[in-house]
């Protein structure tokens, strides 16, 4: 008896065939995301839009110094006591910081994203980061405009039962949250409805079940 000369053929006709082996083209790599600008663009550009947010503090300074109720002050030769002591001045001026600084969170939350449409994180942390220091530029450049700090100074000046006004200040420092609180919460609504969409990429799947 002798052997059959021909050889059969390997399983589905292919030479090394592997019955757990995907075929070609079933399912492609993934791409992974992928990134519109380099990453140092976008950090300029959420170092720039911090930056902007930020100088804006020196408006809502000169703003808040403009309108804030002045607490009137009096001596009476040894101590100064509140002309008003049922007056509610002081809390007049962090409730007009708070409204202006929620004013000015919801025009930088629309500026950033009407000049920035993509948005991104870091655009987000550069508008946070900016809001909260145009806050702290607000409260002290507000500070420095507004009436004088030595009020022992001021006392003597204006001499016995003189009222004078009193230091513009912060009763809460809670207040300088009120900005970037503003500005993220009008950005994200913004982002969310009229933000760019990203096509679904579900090509691959309709190639594997072709």
């Amino acid at each position: 008896m002798t052997a059959p000369l021909n050889q059969p053929p390997p399983p589905h006709g292919r030479p090394g065939y592997d019955p757990w082996q995907l075929p070609e083209g079933a399912y492609p790599a993934h791409p992974g995301p992928v990134r519109d600008e380099p990453l140092s663009h976008e950090i300029r550009r959420a170092a720039l839009t911090a930056l902007a947010v930020a100088l804006l503090g020196l408006l809502l300074g000169f703003l808040w110094s403009r309108l804030a109720p002045h607490v009137p002050l009096v001596s009476d030769g040894e101590a100064v006591y509140l002309r008003d002591t049922e007056g509610e001045q002081a809390i007049g001026a962090d409730g007009t910081f708070a409204l202006l600084a929620l004013a000015f969170g919801a025009v930088s939350g629309v500026a950033a994203f009407l000049v920035h449409r993509a948005g991104g994180i870091l655009l987000v942390c550069g508008l946070a980061l900016g809001s909260l220091g145009g806050a702290a530029v607000a409260w002290r450049f507000g500070m420095a405009l507004g009436p004088d700090g030595d009020v022992a100074g001021h006392a003597r000046d204006a001499g016995q039962g003189v009222p004078f006004d009193a230091p513009l200040e912060l009763g809460a420092l809670g207040v300088l949250v009120a900005w970037p609180l503003a500005a993220l919460l009008v950005h994200l609504g913004l982002t969310a409805l009229f933000g760019p969409r990203e096509e679904q990429k579900d090509g691959h799947w309709q190639q594997a079940e072709g």
